[in-house]
């Protein structure tokens, strides 16, 4: 099914912190919206790199050696194995493209671990 996505309206349907929504689909990879605020855990992603693109707010990603500040309009790409960070001072809403087996927090599983996810 071809269809528009309207950002804005998306992240209106849903309040949750740390709990991506999938909202699209390309090739092997999803289109996630999720709404971001304080400090998530560190993690890496054995086989998948991952892409945060910051559409309202701010997001530091803390990597070992130093830390990455993306604020409106900016993304960056976390390649496989890198161990990171993601960190929300402020509500901070990001579309994360990624390939579809990613798990939210990578190699660690606890309760913030999201194995089934929602779609908008």
């Amino acid at each position: 099914m071809i269809r528009t996505v309207n950002l804005a309206e998306m992240f209106s349907r849903f309040q949750e912190y740390w709990s991506p929504k999938v909202v699209g689909e390309v090739n092997d990879s999803q289109v996630k919206l999720a709404k971001l605020k304080g400090e998530f855990v560190w993690h890496h992603h054995e086989r998948e790199d991952e892409l945060f693109l910051v559409v309202k707010g701010r997001l530091r990603l803390k990597l070992r050696d130093r830390d990455l500040v993306l604020g409106p309009g900016e993304f960056a790409i976390i390649p496989r194995g890198v161990e990171h960070l993601p960190v929300a001072e402020e509500e901070t809403h990001v579309l994360l493209f990624e390939p579809n087996s990613t798990l939210n927090t990578g190699n660690v599983r606890n309760e913030r671990t999201v194995p089934e996810l929602d779609r908008l």
